[in-house]
């Protein structure tokens, strides 16, 4: 089993697909050249296109004598530089990733900023409107559980059932103390309580700093952590009440909810078996 970390910006996505540049047809690739068999890995998530991973999860067959542990080590020498095998190990040859009981963890993350940071432009989503972020919590709530999140995913989604169980929503805030500094807010903000997050200053500039939508489940519908995300944005811009979220659930309709935030502010963070 190889845990995986990619940078998902120059791949579409994790499957295969002709023509193009994927995760899984460069891991193929690869494996069979240093293996000298044809290799197809399996993977317990298909990430869309633009999406990253820290901890992506996949297995293959191999005929191969190389220790489980020791595979990292020989394919990250073959591996593009925004492909990197974190851990390998030998796992039943009756394991399946997506046959099993799991919880899979996205990141969704949020530049809250006046102005996008070059930086981590290619990892965040810039947002420079003030957002309520307690009002995202509250809404957050309402999403735990078992529903149909039908109206959280594309209209192109085929699928035998909508219905998907999310253990946890949560919302992490950090300040970039760094730009605070340079900004001159710092001193402003203080200890006078004169920022809050998603909130301005008493000058009215947008305190920078990192907003992380943490969301879990049992698996996830075609874009779904990003319309949950571009959903929560709208609830902390007041376009939509934390309160309203039940009847959008109810809905069944892509047209309730928010928008599809874009695919660069998603990580696969964290598969664990249960």
């Amino acid at each position: 089993m190889l845990t995986v970390a990619f940078d998902g910006t120059n791949y579409s996505g994790w499957q295969i697909q002709p023509n193009k540049e994927t995760i899984e047809g460069v891991l193929n690739r690869e494996l069979s050249r240093l293996l000298n068999e044809e290799i197809k890995v399996v993977g317990a998530s298909r990430t869309d296109s633009g999406v990253h991973a820290e901890g992506a999860v996949c297995v293959f067959d191999t005929e191969s004598k190389i220790p489980g542990d020791k595979f990292s080590y020989a394919i990250n020498q073959k591996l593009p530089e925004d492909i990197r095998i974190r851990n390998s190990k030998e796992v039943d040859i009756t394991f399946h990733p997506r046959r099993v009981n799991s919880r899979k963890t996205y990141r969704y993350r949020i530049r809250h900023d006046e102005f996008p940071n070059p930086l981590d432009a290619r990892y965040s989503y810039h947002v420079y409107t003030k957002l309520d972020i307690e009002a995202m919590r509250r809404a957050c709530e309402f999403i735990k559980g078992k529903h149909d999140f039908k109206s959280f995913c594309s209209v192109h989604t085929d699928v035998d059932t909508t219905v998907r169980t999310v253990y946890d929503v949560h919302i992490d805030v950090t300040p970039d103390k760094k730009l605070l500094q340079m900004s001159g807010l710092m001193k402003s903000a203080g200890e006078s309580g004169a920022m809050r997050s998603g909130g301005e200053s008493a000058a009215g500039r947008i305190r920078p700093e990192i907003i992380d939508i943490y969301v879990t489940g049992n698996g996830f519908l075609y874009n779904m952590v990003r319309i949950i995300a571009g959903t929560l944005i709208e609830v902390g811009q007041g376009k939509i009440k934390p309160e309203e979220i039940p009847a959008i659930i109810e809905a069944c309709d892509r047209e309730k909810a928010g928008p599809t935030a874009p695919a660069k502010g998603l990580t696969l963070i964290g598969y664990r078996m249960m």
